[in-house]
C-alpha cells in the first residue's frame, strides 16, 4: 500500500456500463441528442428517490441556476438562505437569478446549517432556504422542515454529494420543494456530467421542462398550456413558440444510458461507503480528530478529517505527510471551504464577514476530505488511520 496513491475518487464508471454504451452505439441509427434514454432514467430515478418528476440537465450546477429560475419565475425575487460551506455553484445561482444570499453557519456534527440559526435568519422578504447535504451528511431537522412549512418558504435541496442519504424514511431529495443532484465523475453515482431537478410539484415540473429547452412551449406536458399558447399567439408556428427567455440545458442520450446502467447498483454502494466511514472514524484518534458526526442517515461520499483544535503548524504538518505518501485531500471540505472568501464574493454587498461564520471558517482552515469509494478493502482504511494517527 505504501507505493499506491489513494486518489479523491476511483472510476465509478464499470465495464458493464460501457458495454451498454457500445451496444446502443452498434444500433442502426442510434439517438444521440435528448430523447426516450433520458427519459427512461428520469422515470427509473424518480421511482428510486420516491418523487413524482425528475428533470435531468446537462450537469449539477445547470440544475442549480435552473431552480433559482424557477422560483424567480414562480415565486418572486427576495432573499435565499443559503451556507457558508457549500459548492460555488449554489450561491453562483443565487446571483445569476438576481437574489439575495444571507449567509449562515452550520454545525460541525452534520456540516449542514445551524437550524436554529436558519430560522433567525427568515424575514418578509425570505424566499427560500437553500440547503446542502455536504459529504454525504443529512443536514435536515424536523423543526426545520414543519417551521418551513407553517411559514410558507420553500426548502430546496441540494442533494449533489449524498446520493442515497435519509431523512426518517425519506430519502435526501424528496423532502423539500425541488431538489438538486450532480452526477459528476467523482459522485456516488455518474453520467460523466449531468444533473438532475426533483420534485412532486406537477407545475414546478411543466416549468422545468420548457425552461430546460430555451422556454419552448411544445415541451410543456400540459395540454392546458399548450392550447393556451397557441391560441394567444396564433402567428406563431406552434412548435416553435418561446414562453420565458431560458436556456439550454439538455443532457444527451449517452448521459440518460450511463444513469439507468449505474442506478441498479447505487443502494449496495452508498452501503459500503457507510461501512467504509464506520471504520475509518471508529480507528480514527478521537483526541486528536473530530469524530462526532451524526452519521444517521448519512451516504457518505468522502472520509472528513477535521482537526479536533485549531493549529495552523499542525494542519501544515497534516499536509506534508498526507502530500508525501501520495494521499489526495481537499482542504475547506465542499467547495473550497467558506464561500465568504473567494473571490467572487469580494465585490457583493451586505455580507457577513468570513470569521463571523465561526464554523464554515474552522472547517475552511482546519479540515479535508479524502476519499471513499465502494472497492476500498478493510485493510486500506487501516493503513490510511494509522499514518493519520501518528502524524502528531
Amino acid at each position: 500500500m505504501n507505493n499506491s496513491v489513494w486518489p479523491l475518487m476511483r472510476n465509478n464508471i464499470e465495464r458493464e456500463d460501457l458495454n451498454v454504451l457500445i451496444n446502443y452505439l452498434k444500433a442502426s441509427d442510434p439517438k444521440l441528442t435528448h430523447g426516450p434514454c433520458v427519459e427512461k432514467f428520469e422515470s427509473d430515478w424518480s421511482n428510486w428517490l420516491g418523487v413524482q418528476y425528475s428533470v435531468m440537465v446537462n450537469s449539477g450546477s445547470s440544475a442549480n441556476d435552473l431552480t433559482m429560475l424557477l422560483l424567480r419565475e414562480m415565486v418572486g425575487l427576495g432573499e435565499v438562505i443559503v451556507p457558508g460551506l457549500t459548492w460555488v455553484s449554489d450561491i453562483a445561482s443565487v446571483l445569476h437569478a438576481g437574489f439575495k444570499p444571507v449567509f449562515v453557519d452550520i454545525k460541525l456534527e452534520t456540516l449542514g446549517m445551524d437550524t436554529d440559526l436558519i430560522l433567525n435568519a427568515i424575514t418578509p422578504n425570505t424566499r427560500a432556504v437553500f440547503i446542502t447535504h455536504a459529504l454525504g451528511f443529512n443536514a435536515l431537522t424536523d423543526k426545520l422542515i414543519l417551521e418551513l412549512k407553517r411559514l410558507g418558504i420553500k426548502l430546496i435541496e441540494d442533494v449533489c454529494e449524498s446520493h442515497g442519504a435519509m431523512h426518517g424514511s425519506s430519502k435526501l431529495g424528496a423532502v423539500g420543494w425541488v431538489s438538486n443532484f450532480s452526477f459528476y465523475y467523482a459522485h456516488h453515482l455518474t453520467t460523466i456530467e449531468g444533473g438532475m431537478i426533483c420534485t412532486d410539484d406537477p407545475d414546478l415540473y411543466d416549468l422545468a421542462r420548457m425552461m430546460r429547452s430555451h422556454g419552448l412551449v411544445r415541451e410543456s406536458r400540459s395540454p392546458r398550456t399548450i392550447n393556451l399558447y397557441k391560441t394567444s399567439y396564433p402567428d406563431l408556428n406552434p412548435d416553435f413558440i418561446f414562453a420565458f427567455p431560458a436556456h439550454n440545458m439538455r443532457p444527451t442520450e449517452l448521459n440518460g444510458i450511463l444513469g439507468s446502467s449505474q442506478l441498479s447498483r447505487l443502494d449496495a454502494n452508498v452501503e459500503k461507503r457507510k461501512k467504509n466511514l464506520v471504520q475509518f472514524l471508529s480507528e480514527l484518534d478521537n483526541q486528536k480528530f473530530f469524530t462526532d458526526f451524526k452519521l444517521e442517515g448519512n451516504s457518505n461520499y468522502a472520509f472528513t478529517l477535521i482537526l479536533k483544535k485549531p493549529s495552523l503548524y499542525i494542519r501544515n504538518v497534516v499536509e506534508s505527510v498526507l502530500s508525501s505518501e501520495r494521499i489526495e485531500f481537499r482542504r475547506g471540505l465542499s467547495g473550497g471551504g467558506n464561500q465568504l472568501r473567494q473571490p467572487y464574493l469580494q465585490k457583493a454587498l451586505d455580507l457577513p464577514k468570513p470569521e463571523e461564520l465561526e464554523v464554515t471558517d474552522f472547517v475552511h482552515n482546519f479540515a479535508w476530505y479524502i476519499g471513499n469509494y465502494p472497492s476500498l478493502k478493510a485493510s486500506e482504511i487501516t493503513w490510511l488511520t494509522t499514518i493519520l494517527n501518528e502524524i502528531f
